[in-house]
Formats: structure tokens, sequence, C-alpha cells
């Protein structure tokens, strides 16, 4: 299976909005599935992620009448940050409370020596839920992300860490390496880059801009096909002099086209939208930077892209 699909899931920043003023985009918090290589791969776990788990189970229960023969759930689950918002569906992620499916979770931990599964278990499970990460009926892996690490997918197998410097991947295998910007308050944020078959797509949520782009980041993302990019603020917002936005951790549609044509991606999709904005503010958004950027777009809701 060669197919490199993108479907995002929840678009929206910050928290997430139940209103029929949000319908056209979406309120789901942050989570895009990929399947690459007829892997799933999940790029964080706002609420956007139960619908995912969701259609999941359900090609679980049709893919055999008996339960012990059907076809089990692998999934690969990369964390930006542990901000709430991106964790928020997580536990109501249906998969993880199949005993036949195998889980595996990437990221950060709060701090460079901060293990990701202590403070998952701290903070998302157990005091707030009423399973603690030990209680998890699936194979669940969680593992920290060290610099320099990738991520190598192989058909039929579970992921693995492996030294950058060591890859010499094969032609069905999905690679995913990441780059870790210290721009989103308080520690951080990591962005990926998932490659396969010659195609890139490069994630880059909850990331503010330097002045004159970020040169480390203009490097990572060099060239790939779909570059996915903070917008969650206009300029007007982000400047405004009463309540300012910068030193947020997050972009303006303007910086994000920058990004997209400082890394020369071939095409960019508007991620991550503040809460406030309405369908009607977002089409006037719309209007305003698609209109001369044929290759942006604005995300919502089941937009599906292939990565051809």
């Amino acid at each position: 299976m060669s197919e490199f699909k993108v479907k995002f899931r929840g678009v929206r920043g910050s928290f997430p909005v139940a209103d029929k003023r949000f319908l056209q985009y979406g309120g789901n918090t942050a989570c895009v599935e990929v399947n690459a290589g007829g892997h799933i791969i999940i790029l964080d776990a706002g609420t956007g992620i139960v619908k995912v788990g969701d259609e999941l189970i359900e090609n679980y229960i049709s893919s055999n009448i008996n339960p012990q023969d059907r076809k089990s759930i692998n999934a690969t689950i990369l964390l930006s940050h542990i901000h709430q918002d991106h964790l928020l569906g997580l536990t109501f992620f249906k998969p993880m409370h199949i005993p036949s499916s195998k889980i595996s979770i990437f990221g950060g931990g709060i701090s460079e020596v901060a293990d990701l599964k202590e403070n998952l278990s701290t903070l998302v499970f157990g005091k707030t839920f009423p399973l603690d990460l030990g209680d998890i009926a699936c194979d669940i892996d969680v593992q920290n992300l060290v610099k320099g690490d990738a991520i190598v997918l192989k058909p039929d197998q579970k992921p693995v860490l492996i030294s950058e410097n060591n890859l010499n991947p094969e032609d069905d295998d999905v690679v995913i390496t990441y780059y870790k910007s210290y721009v989103h308050p308080q520690d951080g944020v990591i962005m990926y880059k998932i490659s396969y078959k010659d195609k890139s797509l490069v994630y880059a949520t909850d990331k503010e801009c330097y002045f004159g782009g970020d040169k480390k980041f203009i490097q990572f993302a060099k060239n790939c096909d779909l570059l996915i990019h903070d917008a969650q603020y206009t300029a007007e917002d982000y400047l405004n002099s009463h309540s300012p936005k910068q030193g947020y951790g997050h972009s303006t549609y303007d910086m994000a086209l920058e990004a997209m044509h400082q890394t020369n991606a071939k095409n960019l999709v508007f991620f991550h939208y503040e809460p406030s904005y309405d369908d009607a503010k977002l089409d006037r958004i719309k209007e305003l930077v698609t209109s001369t950027n044929k290759n942006a777009q604005m995300s919502y809701e089941g937009l599906e892209i292939n990565i051809e």
C-alpha cells in the first residue's frame, strides 16, 4: 500500500468550541490523521482524535464477526507538546481500551529531562480520568524523543527509534524526523516531518515565527510537499495594543505564508485557529489570504489531501 493521505480531524487551538457558528471549519482541537504506506500516524491528541478512534473501532468490529479473529488496531501518536488542547482527546481514544490494540506514543516531556510517560500519567490519567495509565487495556508504548532521533515504520512492524546518522531507509519505510523549537511557552514544541517515497509532510503547530524567519526550521522543512502551519491570529490581533499576542507562541497568516515561501513548500494549510474566530470571520480571512496564494488553503474538519 503506497498511499500517503492526510485527514484533518481537529483544527482549532486553545480550547474546543461547540456552536452553530463554528460548523463549517469545526470546533475540535488539534489532530491530523496521516495514512502513509498503511501506517496510521496521528499528529496530536486534541478532541479531534475521538472521531479517529470511533472510525478505527468501526473498522475493527467489521473486520471479523469473531473478536479473536479481528485485525488489531496499530497506531502511532506524535505529540507536539503537552498543553491541554493537544491532549484533551487522548483518554477517549477508544482503541486504547481494546486489549489487542498496539499504540505507540512519542513526544517530549515538560523539560529535556522529564519523562513523557510520567507526565502523561500525572497530567492526563489518574487524577483527571477514572483510569491510571497503567490500567489502559491496549499494548501501549510511550517513548521520549531525544535530539538526533528518528522514528522508522516498517511494513507490519512497530515503530523503532534510530539515530538520524544511521538512517538507511528502504523503499517502503516511513521515516519521521523532528525539530524542537523553544518559541512556544513554556517548554517548546516539536515539529514533525513525515517522509514516504520521496514525499514529505511537515507539521508545525504552535509555532511563532522569528523576524526574518526561523532559519533552523526553514532548513528542516525545505522543499516539503505539504506544510501544515500554525495560523492562530490575524496580524491585527497579534499586534493589538490593548491585548497583544506576541510571545504567545503562535503565528499569523502572513507568518505562515512567509514560512511557505522560505521553505519552498509546495502547498500550505493554515491550522490551529483562534477559538473566537467563527465561520464568518474565517471566511473573510480565507478571502484575503488564499485569493493571491493558490497553493495555500484553510484547514477544516474532514479536509482530505493526497500527497502525490
